[in-house]
């Protein structure tokens, strides 16, 4: 008798650790379901990669780009503020992103049809168009680019930022990546970007809406920075002073 109580105190342990488990597991399934998938993208930079993504026509780029020229402007300058300017962007940061729309791991209604219609040696060639296309102005075009400043101490506090960053709260110079005239090669160029595209970005990265940043570089400094600090830094490249050493453009 003591036996068979035993053997059912047992059981109903066993019951009870199986029902606990099973709970747990499907709390887990449902949780790994609803949660979001946290790759910001894709994208791996090997050499097959980069290799496919240099090897571009620029000459077919240029008829595939054809229906890019309502938003980007025909010579890669929009006249649309809050639309980007791609003419001179290095390939592989135009690459990227458009692999990303493509794979969704940046959101776009306009982009992401239009990424997903491209084969690869489609995007390779409008990367090697738009690279090629030269920046400086055309009599001809429409485009914003520059903007004015709308306050007049934002250069200088852009210009901080751009050279020193703020060790205090961790923010490192602009230029450490983006380099010291707004260009380096394999990241999104500002020398010539229109401010309230920039200023739309920085937004997106520091609330959240725009995760593609591999390892969340902007997102963590875009997410640090004041409100006003990213109004500046928009209006500083937006204003061209990109184009410039950023120690030459600050107070004197």
């Amino acid at each position: 008798m003591r036996l068979n109580n035993r053997r059912a105190s047992l059981d109903g342990s066993f019951a009870w650790v199986m029902t606990v488990i099973l709970a747990a597991s499907s709390l887990a399934l449902v949780a790994s379901d609803a949660a979001p998938d946290r790759i910001p993208s894709l994208v791996a930079w090997t050499p097959e990669t980069i290799a496919a993504a240099t090897a571009g026509d620029p000459f077919r780029g240029m008829l595939l780009a054809k229906r890019c020229d309502h938003c980007h402007g025909t010579e890669g300058f929009s006249a649309v503020a809050s639309t980007p300017n791609l003419a001179g962007m290095d390939k592989l940061a135009i690459w990227k992103q458009l692999e990303d729309f493509r794979t969704r791991k940046r959101q776009s209604r306009a982009m992401q049809p239009i990424s997903e219609s491209l084969s690869s040696r489609d995007l390779a060639d409008v990367v090697a168009y738009y690279a090629a296309l030269p920046v400086f102005q055309d009599p001809q075009d429409n485009r914003v680019f520059p903007q004015s400043h709308t306050a007049p101490n934002h250069a200088a506090i852009a210009s901080r930022l751009v050279t020193f960053g703020d060790g205090e709260r961790g923010i490192p110079p602009c230029q450490a990546c983006h380099g010291p005239v707004a260009y380096r090669p394999g990241v999104p160029s500002l020398m010539t970007q229109n401010a309230d595209y920039v200023l739309s970005q920085l937004q997106a990265f520091a609330n959240q809406t725009r995760t593609n940043d591999i390892n969340e570089p902007m997102r963590t400094i875009a997410g640090l920075l004041t409100e006003d600090e990213r109004q500046a830094l928009a209006e500083y490249y937006g204003s061209g002073l990109g184009l410039n050493p950023a120690s030459s453009t600050g107070p004197k």
